[in-house]
């Protein structure tokens, strides 16, 4: 298998697993290591991926963003304010865990093969419960906003699924499962753009980055192919949310948590 051919699997894996409740960081981290390649900058291609991904989340909720910018805003409509500072309650947790244990995170990633296969354990276990949670209508209130994103924050483990996470702490607190995993999909969007720009700031600080051509165009075939199979899986993770079908991911978290820990 070709190089370039790795890149875009590894773009279609992130996509398809930073909607579905799998741990995109998980699998690539993994694949990273079994195929070889992004392992001179592996935070350097987390951020290329991630960051398509959240443009497939733009794609997709492009007009309720803007309905959320324009009430908040223009019209000062009192209820989508309060969706909005919700959302930016939900980012704060994750942005104390970045700059308080952004060294630890980076080791992680380095070094992340046995921590990835029992962080996947633990998604499945989490994505197993969610299949206990009472099916009920409520809104997103301060208290899940702030709780979601605690789940967020313990998400920037690698292994650990940040929508499985963030989706079933919501579930729990009674919110209507539509609009959990429409505000898991939205509250991720201030925090990765972020850590993007402070990341790519220190990565410019860098002497040696020294990418070669064939590794810029890797990343940035990684890129397309996570851009478009996020936008697909963004929109059919709404409905698997709806069906109350997550617990068929923890049987598959569980199973490739095992065979990664024993057999890579």
């Amino acid at each position: 298998m070709t190089d370039e051919l790795k890149y875009i699997l590894l773009g279609l894996v992130q996509g398809i697993a930073e909607f579905f409740p799998i741990s995109s960081s998980g699998h690539t981290s993994l694949l990273s290591i079994i195929f070889k390649i992004a392992e001179k900058q592996p935070l350097l291609f987390m951020i290329t991926v991630h960051f398509a991904t959240t443009l497939s989340t733009i794609a997709v909720y492009r007009h309720k963003i803007m309905n959320i910018i324009t009430e908040t805003l223009i019209k000062k409509n009192p209820s989508q304010i309060s969706f909005a500072i919700k959302l930016i309650i939900s980012a704060v947790p994750v942005v104390i865990m970045g700059l308080l244990f952004k060294t630890h995170v980076n080791n992680l990633f380095s070094n992340s093969n046995h921590i990835v296969s029992y962080m996947l354990i633990l998604t499945s276990l989490i994505l197993l419960i969610s299949k206990y949670a009472q099916k009920r209508d409520g809104q997103i209130t301060y208290k899940a906003a702030i709780l979601m994103g605690v789940a967020q924050s313990i998400a920037i483990v690698p292994g650990i699924s940040r929508s499985g996470a963030t989706i079933t702490t919501a579930l729990f607190c009674g919110v209507d499962r539509k609009k959990a995993a429409e505000f898991s999909f939205l509250m991720v969007l201030l925090p990765i753009f972020g850590m993007t720009f402070i990341e790519i700031i220190e990565l410019s600080k860098i002497n040696n980055l020294n990418l070669l051509p064939d590794e810029l165009k890797g990343l940035l075939l990684a890129f397309i192919s996570a851009l478009l199979s996020g936008w697909i899986a963004c929109k059919y993770m709404i409905i698997i949310v709806q069906k109350n079908h997550l617990n068929y991911f923890g049987y598959y978290c569980l199973t490739i948590g095992l065979v990664s820990l024993f057999f890579i």
